[in-house]
């Protein structure tokens, strides 16, 4: 069996950022509550490690809960400066690990709103990120989820507004492709902010060449992990064979009769479970 990892895979630079803040924070307060507000990150297996260290998780709604001085941590999605402020007043020691390409996204459109400029994001409206960026954005703003929300949406006075149109850092580059192409039929005043991080579509682009290798690609990720949900719907357009798994143990027996086999994996994945996944490939089943 030959083994072929992607040649990009696995933490993003944001992700491995605030997995660093984490450890560094549960070193650093021995004895203090240190919180993460919602999931760190979108990986169970690494979650778990990081919750056997000292990590507790604790909803936005918590917030309110906790005792003065807790440590708490805004993961890489970021939140929205309501959630920030309320931290604030319960005494809340902040550790800011938004992803940088995310805070420049809630910087702009809180610039643009300012600026009485009509603001647009594109990306999954539940996503914890895109609830963040929507908390900067004034009454001028819109969230579409996809292209066939884009087909109907209108401004009305758009011929006098401008119109600024930007996308969740981890959504699909093909969908936004075709959404600015519309918008560009629709709206004169047009500025397009293409803020999908350059990490997105270098992982995509590096599983379609990977795909052309090998017989099945495996996709490591967490279940709840957009970005590998998408290396997943690519894999499986692209490779007769293709699962989408969190760790080894989710292996399906199919892939050990394989001769050779790709490894891509998401951003939120840790090089411990892709190693993992390569030794017990090696293994056999």
């Amino acid at each position: 069996m030959k083994i072929i990892r992607a040649s990009v895979l696995g933490f993003c630079f944001g992700v491995r950022r605030a997995v660093e803040l984490a450890e560094k924070a549960l070193a650093e307060n021995p004895g203090k509550k240190v919180y993460s507000l919602g999931p760190l990150i979108h990986n169970e297996n690494a979650l778990r490690s990081l919750e056997e260290k000292g990590l507790h998780i604790v909803n936005e709604s918590d917030v309110e809960s906790l005792e003065q001085g807790s440590v708490v941590i805004i993961r890489a999605h970021g939140v929205a400066p309501s959630v920030t402020d309320a931290l604030e007043k319960q005494g809340c020691q902040i550790i800011d690990a938004t992803c940088p390409r995310v805070k420049a996204s809630q910087k702009m459109v809180e610039r643009y709103s300012s600026q009485n400029d009509y603001v647009v994001l594109t990306g999954d409206r539940n996503h914890g990120e895109v609830i963040g960026i929507a908390g900067y954005a004034g009454e001028n703003f819109s969230q579409l989820q996809d292209f066939e929300e884009a087909q109907g949406f209108e401004i009305p006075g758009s011929e006098e507004k401008n119109i600024i149109l930007l996308s969740q850092t981890t959504y699909s580059p093909k969908e936004f492709e075709k959404i600015e192409n519309l918008f560009r039929t629709k709206f004169r005043n047009l500025a397009v902010m293409n803020t999908i991080c350059p990490a997105t579509n270098e992982r995509q682009q590096a599983l379609l060449e990977l795909c052309s290798q090998v017989e099945g690609v495996l996709v490591i990720g967490g279940k709840t992990s957009a970005n590998t949900k998408r290396l997943y719907q690519t894999a499986a357009a692209n490779c007769r064979h293709a699962a989408h798994i969190q760790s080894a143990s989710d292996i399906p027996e199919e892939f050990y009769n394989l001769k050779t086999i790709g490894i891509t994996a998401g951003a939120s994945t840790p090089d411990e479970i892709i190693e993992e996944v390569e030794r017990k490939l090696e293994a056999g089943f």
